[in-house]
């Protein structure tokens, strides 16, 4: 028996580790893969100049990682205080509400929702009647997929807080609003500044909404209201491009997007880690 039982430990023991292993893997040799193609044409030359023409051979993104950069902070500027304020009111007001349950359910449908019906909603509302593809419009779209992500997360982060700490602060006098944005908001800083982070990494990896609403421009954005490149859409355009010298550079925008999102996620990491550390 006693043979038997660690023969079953090792073997329950071996699982987990598969498992893991699988789940690295594929990790790994992406991440492999792309720096391999990448690495090649990733200079300062194609971080600080604009595309060139068909036929002549360097260029780089610069416009298009400034315009992600304006188009996620557009979406996050719209979507963080609605996404944040929307998840207080679920867990602090609308636990047990008709309206708490109706916004609950339909911020986990909109999560599930495919994001290029997201740009054609975006396109419908934002960019027909301004008639004009635009920075706004993209960052509207990304902000309509950022907004149920942090609503729940938010929502959740919050029930984390045990009750106890809430009714310290009502013992002291204080009306339920200043518990919760006094008390509540700051025990429940550390995962909801980790939803902020995660929600913004994973649209600015977005193609489809983009396509219809911020569309693209192979210069330097006159203004918000006019059309405006992006890393993703530039990255398509090449990637689907018959001239090697533009698949080549589409393999280093991908790069450059995923050291972007990686730099992100490590800056959560050591965000959440320090705030655990001073508690």
């Amino acid at each position: 028996m006693n043979i038997r039982r660690k023969v079953l430990d090792k073997i329950m023991t071996l699982i987990p580790l598969l498992c893991v292993f699988a789940a690295i893997v594929p990790l790994v040799s992406i991440s492999g893969y792309l720096l391999y193609q990448g690495i090649s044409n990733l200079n300062w030359t194609f971080l600080t100049e604009l595309p060139k023409p068909v036929g002549e051979p360097g260029g780089g993104m610069a416009n298009s990682i400034v315009g992600t950069g304006i188009v996620v902070g557009l979406a996050g500027l719209l979507g963080i205080p609605i996404g944040i304020l929307s998840g207080i009111y679920l867990a602090e007001y609308g636990k047990t509400t008709c309206l708490g349950r109706m916004v609950r359910f339909l911020a986990d449908v909109l999560q599930g929702v495919p994001s290029i019906v997201i740009g054609i909603v975006a396109y419908a509302v934002v960019v027909v009647p301004m008639q004009s593809f635009s920075a706004y419009a993209g960052a509207f779209a990304l902000a309509m997929m950022l907004i149920p992500f942090l609503t729940r997360t938010t929502e959740e982060a919050l029930l984390t807080v045990e009750d106890n700490i809430k009714e310290a602060g009502l013992a002291l006098g204080q009306p339920y609003w200043r518990v919760v944005t006094g008390i509540v908001l700051r025990a429940a800083k550390a995962p909801i500044l980790t939803g902020v982070m995660l929600g913004i990494a994973r649209i600015a990896g977005e193609t489809a909404p983009l396509l219809f609403t911020a569309l693209n421009n192979r210069f330097w954005h006159q203004s918000l209201k006019g059309p405006i490149s992006t890393l993703t859409v530039q990255i398509y355009n090449y990637a689907i491009s018959p001239f090697q010298d533009w698949n080549e550079q589409a393999w280093s925008g991908a790069l450059v997007l995923i050291i972007l999102v990686t730099l992100l996620n490590l800056l959560v990491r050591l965000s959440s880690r320090s705030r655990y550390t001073q508690r």
